[in-house]
């Protein structure tokens, strides 16, 4: 494994920035982090929650017969994406009748510890799990989230710091399908967004001591599903200001980090009233703008967001003729991937620029009855997009004036449905398929 070097102990540090983990004693958790840790990867999207990974060198090409380090059968089913740190990956499940965080050393796979936490309510969906939220991690506790509703704290060691269950302090989850809203973290807390059809609100806890902190109501006219989402909120910086945006029940809002209040709201992503635009694809954001993918994969719009916090027209750019309903795109520098997982746009991949909205390039991935949920990573000068049936595509290189698929990658678990993100180790991936976790690598892949 790639030890850590010092443009990675800055980039652990820009993460941690990002995660709303600056100020006071961000040198000193920097410092922490890079003494103990080879890796950090925090969140389901990365440190910056935009889907790119820091490195240059990651394999392209791999098979159940070359390039995987290794393979494991994962004990229980779940939807979330693993976070690393150091040399554990951290990931959810459910197994027998129980919600479960489990530690996997990188190296073979094996796991370490697992940890109960709380009754596992399965899935209504095919696609579903108890267990969809991600882990998240400040490099010294994993926060965990279930459908059932246990939010828990973790350390690195599997002991239980606190734990909690939101639905029991605030009422039962009325989602009709299942969670899949993962926690984040800022300076102090750990915060959750319920949105759903009767009570919707945002909620922080004390990362340190599990005591809530504030809680912001977010009661929005939205109709039937439409009041309903599956995003996750996102650390944004306003103005010099840290805020959380939220997307969901037909608007945006921007929230101040420190109390929850909200200080911007866009609406307008459903003229038409309708009852079933649910919102399961998340926004992603860099610099001002903010993506937000919404009505059902139909629609993509450029907000900025500093214009909304100062209550003006925000929305500087629309289209009505792209988007992604359940894929969160990935955005670096002045560019935005979106994945397309429609009836009419299934695997059309699009590079747009972030400012104007306007197309770049476009690769079609070969049809396929099969979807695309896991949400697509940009590693090295490639971009990485994974299929339900865990067949990953690559795209590249990204540099080009007209990237192309380079590279097709088939695994032997192919049952249905992979729906977690790759993650960057080193110069491998973790893939999360539908029972198994696999490493691949540079190293042994031809």
């Amino acid at each position: 494994m790639r030890k850590l070097s010092l443009f990675c102990h800055h980039w652990v540090a820009a993460s941690l920035f990002s995660l709303g983990l600056a100020g006071i004693g961000l040198m000193n958790l920097a410092m922490e982090t890079t003494c103990m840790a080879e890796e950090l990867w925090p969140q389901w999207r990365g440190g910056s929650q935009n889907g790119v990974a820091a490195g240059e060198h990651f394999p392209t090409q791999w098979s159940e017969t070359s390039g995987v380090d290794w393979k494991v059968k994962l004990p229980g089913l779940g939807g979330s994406t693993p976070v690393i740190v150091g040399s554990s990956a951290f990931l959810t499940y459910g197994s027998a009748e129980h919600n479960h965080l489990a530690a996997l050393d990188l190296n073979t796979g094996e796991t370490r510890w697992s940890v109960a936490l709380g009754a596992d309510r399965g899935g209504k969906h095919r696609k579903g799990s108890g267990s969809n939220p991600s882990p998240v991690t400040d490099g010294k506790h994993v926060y965990a989230y279930y459908r059932s509703g246990d939010l828990a704290c973790v350390d690195l060691q599997g002991n239980v710091k606190w734990q909690l269950n939101l639905q029991d302090k605030f009422g039962e989850d009325t989602l009709w399908w299942d969670l899949g809203t993962s926690p984040l973290l800022t300076e102090q807390a750990v915060v959750v967004a319920v949105m759903q059809s009767g009570p919707s609100y945002l909620v922080a806890f004390d990362k340190t001591s599990g005591d809530k902190l504030w809680q912001s109501d977010r009661a929005l006219d939205a109709p039937e599903e439409s009041a309903q989402s599956y995003t996750t909120p996102l650390n944004v910086t306003v103005d010099g200001k840290p805020m959380i945006a939220v997307m969901g029940a037909d608007h945006l809002t921007l929230h101040t980090r420190d109390n929850g209040k909200q200080v911007g709201v866009l609406g307008g992503f459903n003229p038409d009233a309708e009852k079933y635009f649910r919102s399961i694809s998340s926004p992603v954001a860099a610099g001002e703008i903010i993506v937000c993918p919404y009505a059902r994969g139909a629609t993509l719009t450029g907000v900025n967001m500093r214009l909304l916090a100062e209550g003006k027209e925000a929305t500087v750019w629309f289209r009505d003729d792209i988007g992604s309903d359940v894929p969160t795109p990935a955005a670096l520098g002045n560019n935005v991937y979106v994945v397309g997982d429609g009836k009419s746009d299934r695997g059309q991949i699009s590079c747009l620029d972030i400012q104007t909205g306007k197309t770049k390039w476009q690769v079609q991935l070969p049809k396929s009855r099969h979807g695309f949920t896991s949400s697509p990573l940009v590693a090295g000068n490639h971009l990485y997009v994974t299929q339900e049936d865990a067949v990953t595509f690559v795209i590249g290189p990204l540099d080009a004036e007209e990237p192309s698929l380079v590279a097709t990658n088939e695994l032997d678990d192919n049952t249905p449905f992979t729906v977690a993100s790759p993650v960057p180790v080193g110069d491998s991936l973790l893939i999360r398929t539908r029972e198994h976790l696999y490493r691949v690598s540079a190293a042994k892949a031809k």
